[in-house]
């Protein structure tokens, strides 16, 4: 189920990306390179050479270096998504496509050239390292709690610090990494742009988490000593946490974008297995059991839809859209998972196994309403403006 792309450059986008994704990426999913750890580099090597040749590599950024709007930008994702493997194979994926975001508004034209164009061009991978471990009272869904420094010394800064859940470390070419650059009564950070691999930044473990879709996993990193040039500083000194939010509501929408696909593929298999198999004399789909589970999966797929568009359109005209995205990450989140849980019932012993991508759907969805901002801390942050703007409008009423 998608809804009706806006332009007519974006029906095209997405129509080429759909049948890529359908017919050359969805074969590769029981490939044994699709590892607990995400597919392996050679894997994705193949796959987004095929992209390439395919002229679907990074749809959604055009030849000239221009972005597609964020509501043209769903319609190209939620096809991308169609596979787990789709958004690797033409480089929407996380963290490369919210990355890619971020440097084309922030970073220097030079540092432009030696970071972002191998992304767009699919060549190199990213990390972001932001996140850090909770035990030792790092930063995770507060970002005020970063705890990784960064001290300058003469013309370069040195870094400090333990960073965790740093999706695709591992293979990395690009990093972005957030440290505290200022104390006082507001905390300050800076964003670093650095070269990858380096002796200074170790992987420490790559972590066994529940999804499995994105290449190198997410892992746990010693950052020790490393020295960055001041010309590597991305955007403003102390400005981290501005650029973040830069970030965040687009790359927020990109993964409600992503998973759309993926679960409605989920639901397609669903729908096929419910009306071709029986039990006690008649299709499933004919139980109501079955049948009302499929109806709920149309209606959640289809507001799903609705709050994507609703919040590209709030992205487009210019708004940060915090709130917007916030609302869009926890409905579609929540909805996407009620879907893929559903298609795990329904498909029964099938559903737990990996013949088909249901069961990935499932794993990469409960995961997702973590990534991002946890559910509650969204509501949380939804309750606070809730409280503020009612108290504004008495005193003001």
């Amino acid at each position: 189920m998608f809804t009706p792309c806006p332009t007519e450059r974006s029906q095209q986008i997405a129509d080429r990306v759909e049948r890529f994704v359908r017919d050359v990426v969805a074969p590769y999913e029981s490939d044994p390179r699709c590892t607990a750890h995400g597919p392996t580099a050679d894997l994705v090597l193949e796959l987004r050479t095929k992209a390439r040749a395919a002229g679907v590599m990074t749809p959604h950024i055009l030849a000239d270096g221009s972005h597609l709007s964020q509501h043209e930008t769903a319609a190209v994702l939620k096809r991308s998504g169609l596979s787990p493997l789709g958004p690797v194979a033409v480089n929407t994926m996380a963290p490369d496509e919210g990355n890619m975001f971020l440097l084309g508004k922030v970073a220097t034209a030079a540092q432009k050239a030696r970071f972002l164009d191998p992304l767009v061009r699919g060549e190199a991978r990213s990390a972001f390292f932001m996140t850090e471990p909770a035990e030792e009272g790092g930063a995770g869904s507060d970002p005020s709690m970063l705890s990784t420094t960064a001290v300058r010394d003469g013309n370069d800064w040195v870094l400090n610090g333990r960073k965790k859940f740093i999706t695709g470390a591992e293979g990395a070419s690009v990093g972005i990494i957030m440290a505290r650059t200022g104390d006082g009564e507001r905390a300050q950070a800076t964003m670093f742009l650095v070269d990858l691999p380096h002796p200074a930044i170790r992987t420490e473990r790559v972590l066994d988490t529940i999804d499995s879709s994105m290449p190198g996993g997410h892992a746990l990193v010693l950052i020790d000593g490393l020295r960055v040039p001041a010309d590597q500083v991305l955007g403003e000194v102390n400005e981290g946490f501005r650029y973040a939010q830069v970030r965040l509501s687009p790359a927020r929408l990109s993964h409600c974008m992503r998973w759309f696909g993926t679960v409605t593929r989920a639901d397609e298999i669903a729908r096929a297995y419910a009306t071709t198999r029986k039990a006690f004399g008649k299709l499933l789909i004919d139980h109501e059991g079955v049948g009302f589970m499929l109806a709920e999966n149309l209606i959640d797929l289809q507001q799903a839809a609705l709050m994507i568009d609703w919040c590209a359109g709030v992205l487009d005209t210019g708004s940060a859209g915090t709130t917007e995205s916030s609302m869009a990450k926890v409905a579609v989140s929540e909805a996407l998972f009620r879907v893929a849980d559903r298609c795990v019932q329904i498909l029964g012993g099938n559903g737990v196994s990996r013949d088909t991508i249901v069961d990935q759907a499932f794993r990469e969805l409960r995961a997702f309403r973590i990534y991002d901002g946890p559910t509650e801390v969204h509501k949380w942050s939804l309750a606070k403006k809730i409280k503020r703007d009612t108290l504004g409008a008495r005193q003001h009423g």
